[in-house]
């Protein structure tokens, strides 16, 4: 998929690890001192990642810009999750496809329950049909050992 002068792939072999571990270990909220092989890991075992790219994808010239992923069975749940657009790279329209290309993705559109938690991007999501869970009381976590940083 491309997007003038922008492309976003599914396809993980473009994924550019040292950029996607450099953003979520430093500038994330959310996942500050993750660990490079957890970001493997979670890369590795999420059925769906999105890669946004500065330039044609399979190119030399080819930089990786934004990221997502979206744990999921293709059915019933859906995740979405380490959604991020490089700070030199906002304000260009790229979160808005990237949201767009994910909930119109054919394997996703008969998802039951898609999910998401932000702490600052609800009017972005809102647009996408995302909405406050109607039932907070019902939903429960466990935090690991390394929990989730708010």
């Amino acid at each position: 998929m491309n997007n003038e002068g922008f492309s976003i792939s599914t396809n993980k072999k473009y994924l550019d690890v040292d950029v996607i571990h450099d953003f979520l270990n430093h500038e994330a909220y959310w996942s500050k001192g993750i660990t490079k092989e957890t970001v493997i890991k979670s890369i590795e075992n999420t059925t769906l990642c999105f890669g946004v790219y500065k330039g044609e994808i399979g190119n030399e010239d080819c930089d990786q810009v934004g990221f997502a992923r979206v744990i999921t069975d293709l059915a019933t749940h859906a995740y979405l999750c380490d959604v991020f657009i490089l700070p030199g790279y906002r304000k260009l329209g790229l979160s808005k496809w990237l949201m767009d290309v994910i909930t119109n993705h054919s394997e996703l559109k008969e998802v039951r329950r898609f999910m998401l938690a932000t702490n600052d991007a609800h009017s972005l999501y809102k647009k996408y049909g995302f909405n406050e869970i109607d039932k907070p009381e019902l939903f429960m976590q466990k935090v690991g050992k390394t929990p989730i940083q708010q």
